[in-house]
């Protein structure tokens, strides 16, 4: 295709296939008081023993069956679902999320057939 000026231009079509796994599964331990204010959760926290939990999914509906494991799971507050995106936000006591995030990573890959990744933990 010619632009009218001499020169060619091409086109790209870019599509991504959703397949089923968990991309990124990571817990910070004591994240300062800052993050749980930027990121607009539960500020009624102890920062001293809490974790902040983040994983993201594909297909992006997976959120919500992972929101469903992580609540039922222990004592963990839902900080953030997103069916669009696929990512999930959760914090608690570090025993607690460390604890949500391994029973939703079993189950995505012993049940639902997932690849998944390894938790990470800083």
């Amino acid at each position: 295709m010619a632009n009218g000026h001499g020169e060619e231009q091409i086109r790209i079509v870019q599509e991504t296939v959703a397949g089923k796994e968990i991309t990124f599964a990571h817990v910070m331990g004591g994240p300062a008081p800052i993050i749980y204010q930027k990121l607009g959760l539960n500020p009624q926290v102890d920062y001293r023993s809490s974790a902040i939990g983040i994983m993201n999914m594909t297909p992006p509906e997976s959120a919500v069956i992972a929101s469903d494991i992580a609540v039922k799971s222990g004592n963990v507050y839902l900080g953030f679902a997103d069916r669009f995106t696929g990512t999930l936000i959760i914090t608690g006591e570090i025993s607690d999320v460390i604890s949500a995030m391994t029973e939703i990573v079993d189950y995505f890959r012993d049940s639902l057939g997932y690849v998944v990744c390894k938790i990470t933990k800083r």
